[in-house]
């Protein structure tokens, strides 16, 4: 930017020197018109003692006159005043072809160069004398117009050198001013990429490119911070599902590593320690075996394959279990009601019917699990209301044993999670049954909710979404078709 300011500075002198010069050599060419009459008066008046004239009198102290013949020879020079550093005067060196060129345009003044070395030259015109075979030459000097110029185009120059390097001062202080926030960006940056993800750049007014552009990049960076903090905690619970898994394999194998090396050794030679050696090892076998089934679920619903999705009801899950705990249980009472305890409704929603009746078997087994024998159970059926108009189909499973602690119940749904009070291996579970239940729910687009019950107890609730019958069946057309 500043070269193309120096270039225009240097042009736009360039032009103001020559106006100026053509200007002031209009104005030399006007003297000299309007001196010639006096010039040639002065000539024919006294042309016998032309030597005696005083130019200074005469008021021709500022011209150089001389006379020539045909042949342009000098016949007489003006007398000048002799110069103070007795240098040689100063006079036009007129080349014959300028003095032929003058001849033939006598209206015309011509620019010559002075005889002195360093000379700022001179402005000729010819006057042809009249009654004589001789010709005038004047002429003024150019000194004046050169020095002229010559301080105009330094001050042109300078001037404008000058706003340029004002111009260059603002420029760089709004640039740098305007370039700010692109920097503070910029430190903000290298921050982040050095490893600080909770660093933010600086808001700005949003109507300006900078404070669009920082809305973005903080958006953006609360997105990476957010995928970060989530791979973190995916790690976390990948390390302590591993951990937790371990432990729980582990568990049996020693048990029953542990039975295998007291027999090896003869020490279960009585036959009744050797029946409770071959139980134990039975129950571990088979408690080992329910921990791989399980972790093989989990697994198979982690890759989130797809569902074979069937119109189901869940009141007909329901009511199937009532009638497989009465079978298996006949000293607990089970009752199967509605949501608000009335009379149970149809609950229609689609889904693998596989995998929705193993999660009320983990439900009813959990319930039978760690609540006391005898303990009522109540299932519950029927459709809630949700937001925006829509529906869920919900199955409850409410029991009134002890109910589960405000600090155990937010960690119910982990996997291998065990409340301190009922949740030991002494009942046989392996901590992952609500897990499944969890990530079977999330499958069907569902979520599985712990509640209490009135008057003591735990309730879990499925909800499922809701599906009108007649919509079951049209999608249900369009799979066989």
């Amino acid at each position: 930017m500043s070269t193309l300011m120096i270039a225009g500075i240097m042009v736009t002198a360039v032009g103001s020197a020559q106006s100026l010069r053509l200007m002031l050599t209009a104005q030399v060419d006007t003297d000299l018109k309007s001196n010639t009459a006096t010039v040639t008066a002065t000539m024919l008046n006294d042309y016998a003692g032309i030597a005696a004239i005083n130019p200074k009198s005469s008021g021709l102290a500022r011209f150089y006159g001389d006379l020539r013949d045909e042949s342009g020879t000098k016949l007489y020079t003006m007398p000048r005043k002799a110069s103070s550093d007795d240098k040689p005067l100063d006079a036009p060196d007129i080349e014959a072809a300028e003095l032929q060129k003058l001849r033939e345009n006598p209206s015309d003044s011509l620019t010559v160069n002075g005889s002195n070395l360093g000379s700022a030259g001179w402005r000729v015109r010819i006057v042809d004398l009249p009654r004589t075979d001789y010709d005038l030459v004047y002429a003024l000097p150019m000194t004046s117009v050169n020095d002229t110029v010559t301080k105009a185009t330094m001050l042109v120059i300078s001037t404008g050198m000058l706003a340029t390097l004002l111009m260059s001062m603002i420029a760089y202080g709004i640039t740098t001013r305007a370039l700010l926030p692109l920097l503070r960006v910029e430190r903000t940056a290298a921050a982040i990429a050095a490893g600080d993800l909770s660093r933010r750049v600086e808001d700005y007014p949003p109507e300006t490119e900078v404070g669009r552009l920082s809305r973005s990049l903080n958006a953006m960076l609360a997105h990476i911070e957010h995928a970060f903090r989530g791979r973190a905690a995916s790690e976390r619970k990948m390390r302590r599902f591993i951990q937790d898994a371990s432990h729980e394999l582990r568990t049996p194998l020693v048990t029953i590593q542990g039975y295998s090396e007291f027999y090896r050794q003869g020490g279960l030679n009585d036959p009744e320690m050797l029946r409770t050696a071959m139980g134990r090892i039975e129950a571990e076998s088979k408690r080992m075996a329910q921990l791989v089934e399980d972790l093989l679920t989990l697994a198979r619903l982690d890759e989130q394959r797809p569902l074979e999705r069937i119109p189901i009801d869940l009141l007909m899950l329901a009511g199937d279990a009532v009638e497989d705990l009465r079978v298996n249980d006949v000293d607990r009472k089970v009752r199967l009601v509605g949501l608000d305890g009335g009379a149970p409704q149809q609950a229609p929603t689609s889904g693998d019917e596989a995998r929705l009746r193993q999660i009320v078997a983990n439900l009813m087994t959990n319930a039978l699990r760690y609540t006391p024998a005898g303990t009522d159970i109540e299932i519950a059926v029927g459709v809630k209301p949700v937001i925006d108009g829509r529906s869920d189909a919900v199955l409850e499973i409410r029991d009134h044993g002890p109910g589960i602690s405000e600090e155990d119940a937010g960690r119910v749904f982990e996997r291998f999670y065990r409340a301190d009070s009922s949740r030991q291996r002494e009942t046989g579970g392996t901590g992952l049954g609500l897990a499944i239940v969890a990530a079977i729910a999330a499958q069907h687009d569902g979520s599985i909710r712990l509640s209490d019950t009135a008057g003591g107890g735990a309730t879990m609730s499925i909800h499922l979404p809701y599906v009108k019958p007649e919509d079951s069946l049209e999608a249900e057309e369009d799979v066989e078709v």
